[in-house]
């Protein structure tokens, strides 16, 4: 018996697309100047201090505005760089620059999930504030009510075992109550590890043979 579901975003709920041709060159173009602006404000000044100590040094604003850049150029999943982008999102957001991409099928049983009583989390590398952001702002409407809270990459890496053993205590539902939905076989393999039920969205891609996960399309598929 299922419990609760944990939903991957980028290539599970939402597009890559979305997330790689507007969310991120969003957040690179604004990235200098948001953070020369907005230096002062409380979260921002946290998020300096976690890159210096991330690289071990003490950065001034504009080393670490390279540092984060250069993180960015590079595609890391660097905690600190992940919730600046969620703060220059949040303003594109507000500032009509962009909505979240919802596909259809997963906004539909997301909703009839949550109607049928099932507990409902997110677990992306992107920040809670990012996600929070890209549900609140969707065509299909404010969809944050939907879910019963969110995990990034503080609770651990997506594809560590230990971070699925973590978020399974959090919720205080036994592993093999909770199913995990990811495009990514790491990902995948790390929950199942951890004991979590798995199912893999491969969307446009082709079905990979003896995958150890089942493989859906969409989650019209999932019942």
């Amino acid at each position: 018996m299922i419990k609760a579901i944990v939903t991957d975003i980028e290539g599970t709920t939402s597009s890559l697309a979305f997330v790689k041709d507007v969310l991120f060159p969003y957040a690179r173009a604004n990235l200098e100047g948001f953070v020369r602006n907005q230096q002062h404000l409380p979260a921002v000044k946290s998020i300096l201090a976690d890159t210096s100590a991330v690289v071990g040094a003490n950065l001034d604003t504009e080393q670490a505005i390279a540092q984060l850049l250069a993180w960015s150029d590079a595609d890391q999943k660097i905690t600190p760089l992940k919730s600046l982008q969620g703060l220059i999102w949040e303003a594109g957001y507000q500032q009509g620059a962009f909505q979240g991409h919802i596909y259809a099928d997963a906004a539909t049983k997301l909703k009839a999930w949550h109607a049928q009583g099932l507990a409902l989390y997110v677990y992306s590398s992107g920040s809670v504030q990012a996600q929070q952001l890209l549900f609140a702002h969707t065509p299909f409407g404010d969809l944050t009510p939907l879910f019963s809270g969110y995990f990034d990459t503080h609770i651990g890496g997506k594809r560590d075992p230990a971070s699925y053993l973590h978020i399974s205590a959090e919720l205080a539902i036994p592993a093999q109550q909770v199913l995990f939905l990811s495009d990514i076989k790491e990902e995948l393999d790390a929950a199942k590890t951890a004991g979590l039920q798995t199912v893999w969205l491969v969307r446009d891609a082709q079905p990979e043979p003896h995958a150890e996960h089942r493989q859906v399309a969409s989650f019209d598929a999932l019942v």
